[in-house]
């Protein structure tokens, strides 16, 4: 696609260059290395004056660094006279603090919010974020795309009759997203209530539907330590449930969240490439990884074409 240029932070290099194969774009020559004390340092070694450019970086761990990359890359592009610089963010790191969750804390995601809009972005694309609001934190366009498509072809991939099938939310709040997805695939919709009746006492799970027999899939948009999947999973199971799989957007997946799933009664867990997989997410024998990069490619040739993005989800 004639004036558009692609480039490449760090965070996940593989995603962007299945983007640029997708649009059949080459991936923009850019460095980004570090000095010594590990101080950012980005070089823009292709003409990009009057060109439309798209900066691909999830701000995955580590995700300062990461973020750091995004800012400094928009401020070279700037410089460099670019038309126009979207940042392609297909995991908002910072989108768990879209409030204040007590006396005297940030709103860091308005924060980044800032610092991306000051840094010189014209647009913004993202993934799923954790908090629909938070488009509403920048002060220039911004999309967010649903993985919904994605995951549901999937699951019809895999599961030749879908009557069986019912869709959990594995808390009240991802309700929206659950039913969303079941809609999609025409399934049922149970919750998964938990909470906690005093502190250092193990969470209550109360299953809200008739999981007796179904193959339960938990849906989410992400899974960190993964103590409330494996947990939601295993209430599932004593329900009745047949077996518990789980579809989660991004796979953050830190400390040992990788040993506790591969130990866990989940039969499957899917995440989407929004963040690189690491060495044990791949050898994991229960942890399924899927490429988002035809929806995030779709939607760039769409904004660079100014056509609209919303009707990929119709």
């Amino acid at each position: 696609m004639a004036g558009m240029k692609i480039l490449a932070g760090n965070s996940n290099r593989q995603l962007t260059e299945a983007i640029a194969a997708y649009l059949g774009t080459p991936l923009t020559q850019c460095s980004v290395r570090r000095f010594a004390d590990m101080e950012i340092f980005v070089e823009i070694q292709d003409n990009v004056r009057g060109q439309d450019t798209f900066i691909v970086q999830s701000t995955s761990f580590p995700a300062n660094d990461h973020l750091m990359e995004v800012l400094i890359m928009t401020d070279a592009l700037r410089r460099s006279s670019a038309r126009r610089i979207t940042a392609v963010i297909p995991y908002f790191g910072y989108a768990r603090q879209d409030r204040r969750s007590g006396s005297r804390t940030p709103i860091s995601a308005k924060l980044v919010a800032n610092l991306i809009t000051r840094a010189g972005a014209d647009r913004v694309l993202t993934v799923d974020l954790h908090a629909g609001q938070i488009q509403g934190f920048f002060d220039i366009p911004t999309d967010n795309l649903f993985a919904a498509p994605v995951m549901v072809r999937d699951i019809k991939d895999r599961n030749k009759d879908l009557s069986n099938v019912m869709v959990v939310s594995p808390d009240v709040g991802g309700v929206v997203r659950a039913r969303a997805l079941a809609k999609r695939i025409d399934a049922q919709l149970a919750i998964v209530d938990k909470r906690r009746e005093r502190a250092g006492e193990s969470e209550v799970m109360n299953i809200i539907g008739d999981v007796e027999g179904k193959s339960c899939i938990l849906v989410d948009d992400i899974v960190d330590s993964g103590g409330t999947l494996c947990n939601a999973a295993e209430a599932l199971l004593k329900q009745g449930a047949k077996d518990v799989s789980a579809y989660i957007t991004h796979g953050v997946l830190s400390g040992g969240a990788v040993a506790r799933i591969s130990a866990s009664k989940l039969k499957e867990l899917v995440i989407t490439d929004t963040i690189a997989p690491t060495e044990a997410v791949r050898l994991s024998k229960n942890i399924r990884v899927i490429t988002i990069a035809g929806l995030i490619g779709e939607a760039i040739a769409r904004t660079a074409k100014e056509e609209s993005v919303s009707s990929l989800f119709d």
